[in-house]
């Protein structure tokens, strides 16, 4: 098999408590909304649907993602964890597919071209129908699941890190070691905001010159 058919569920419910009082999803990089720039992404890498999974500010964060080809899932019970925005996504699913890719929604770094090459190691993978993403010893996001898991996700039972999928079937993960950090940088302070916002106006100003 040398790719993976595979729908994403993209986690944008989060209350941004450690943001210091600013919504994280809807602070600019690179001239639009972080949560617009990380769908967009994930939109080019041509998955068969993306589910957004809204909670905290969810009208704004609806509002970001104007015109984007995406559908949106509730999560009442996002105060409870990310596991509820997990169980809540994968249940909203339609399309079949063969693989579920658990995003998050302020991984602005990462582009179109790191998901794909993500669900084609997937689709390549000796062994295993789990694919976590590691750097430099770090474990990262999204994770990639055969879409058999999914009724353990409808049932709550995989978050971001899927860690409880993990330690269940140890035995079906296998490692992606990426050559960037990328899987590895979410925004979650101010401090991550800034780191993030230099590497993105340094990009820029080496795709300018």
């Amino acid at each position: 098999m040398s790719s993976a058919s595979f729908s994403a569920v993209v986690l944008a419910a989060g209350l941004s408590s450690r943001m210091e009082g600013q919504h994280k999803l809807l602070l600019p990089v690179g001239g639009e909304p972080a949560v617009r720039r990380v769908v967009r992404a994930l939109l080019a890498a041509q998955p068969n649907e993306i589910v957004v999974v809204t909670g905290f500010n969810g009208r704004a964060v609806f509002d970001a993602l104007d015109g984007l080809d995406v559908r949106f899932q509730s999560n009442p019970h996002y105060r409870e964890g990310q596991m509820t925005s997990v169980a809540a996504g994968v249940a909203a699913l339609l399309a079949p597919c063969d693989a579920v890719m658990i995003c998050l929604a302020d991984q602005v770094l990462l582009e179109s071209e790191d998901y794909r090459e993500f669900a084609d190691a997937y689709a390549s993978m000796p062994r295993g129908s789990i694919l976590v993403p590691f750097f430099a010893g770090a474990r990262g996001n999204p994770v990639l699941f055969a879409s058999s898991y999914a009724p353990e996700g409808v049932n709550g039972h995989v978050n971001p890190g899927c860690r409880k999928l993990i330690a269940e079937h140890a035995d079906e993960v296998f490692v992606y070691e990426a050559a960037h950090d990328r899987f590895t940088v979410d925004m979650d302070t101010p401090d991550d905001y800034a780191r993030i916002l230099a590497r993105v106006e340094a990009d820029q100003s080496c795709a300018r010159g």
